[in-house]
């Protein structure tokens, strides 16, 4: 409903929608004041680069991306049989046991390992959006990180851990679908090796992606901008690198009068 309310107040300000559209060249867009690309660095070479100054171009070539993830979806009978009560209860649900099994898992994924106990991120919405199953099922979703670029299915180890704190549940799977980071980079192109957050956001790149620029939203092509989570404050602060792109954008091109 909200992204529908969005879409239907952009088309009322005279605004169009394009979907199923690949776009490699900014010579495929209509001519326009301000661009703003909701892209990866990786993404925004290939579609504006020869726009772009040699030092800016060879920053962003530079940029790191962070771990992959590999992700199932499930088809289940029932709602996952969790033991403890509250997690039945969420909408998401964080499985990692102790903090130190937590810190064990990613720190082994960094290291370009695949851990046999990974922290896992599990979504099961149906429990509070019936449009998302048929009535009387349920549908949910995990992922757990794996090094960037890889192919191994981690189908067993997601479903073992979900096993260890909801007994019960593999019975209840009918069907599921998994993408590792190949499938994942090619369901959305800014999922560079998998990574969905948009880069590595260690403190060498939180503050500095996509490049140190005094606006990390501008290029260095004038009324070019990159509104994505390669750019401050990074993956998972949902619209707000859009949000302060676009205010850049104001300032810069149309000379609006807006706080930064």
């Amino acid at each position: 409903a909200i992204a529908n309310a969005l879409a239907a107040c952009f088309v009322s300000l005279g605004g169009s929608i394009q979907t199923n559209l690949y776009v490699h060249s900014l010579d495929q867009l209509p001519a326009a004041h301000a661009v703003l690309l909701d892209v990866s660095p990786k993404q925004l070479l290939q579609i504006a680069g020869y726009k772009f100054s040699s030092l800016y171009k060879r920053q962003l070539q530079r940029y790191r991306y962070g771990m992959g993830v590999f992700k199932i979806d499930w088809a289940l009978d029932a709602p996952i049989p969790f033991t403890a009560a509250e997690c039945r209860e969420a909408g998401t649900v964080h499985l990692g046991n102790t903090l130190e099994e937590i810190i064990i898992s990613e720190k082994l994924t960094s290291r370009g390992k695949h851990p046999e106990k990974p922290f896992v991120l599990l979504a099961q919405q149906s429990l509070f959006d019936a449009s998302r199953a048929p009535e009387g099922k349920q549908t949910a979703w995990a992922y757990c990180h794996v090094p960037n670029g890889s192919d191994v299915d981690m189908t067993a180890q997601i479903e073992n851990q979900v096993e260890r704190f909801a007994p019960g549940f593999k019975e209840r799977i009918l069907v599921r679908h998994v993408m590792n980071t190949r499938q994942m980079e090619d369901y959305n192109p800014n999922y560079v090796g998998g990574d969905i957050i948009g880069g590595m956001q260690d403190i060498r790149q939180l503050f500095t992606r996509p490049a140190l620029r005094l606006s990390p939203y501008s290029t260095s092509a004038k009324g070019i901008y990159i509104c994505s989570s390669s750019t401050p404050p990074g993956g998972g602060v949902h619209g707000m690198c859009g949000y302060y792109a676009a205010k850049r954008a104001l300032k810069d091109v149309f000379n609006m009068k807006v706080s930064l």
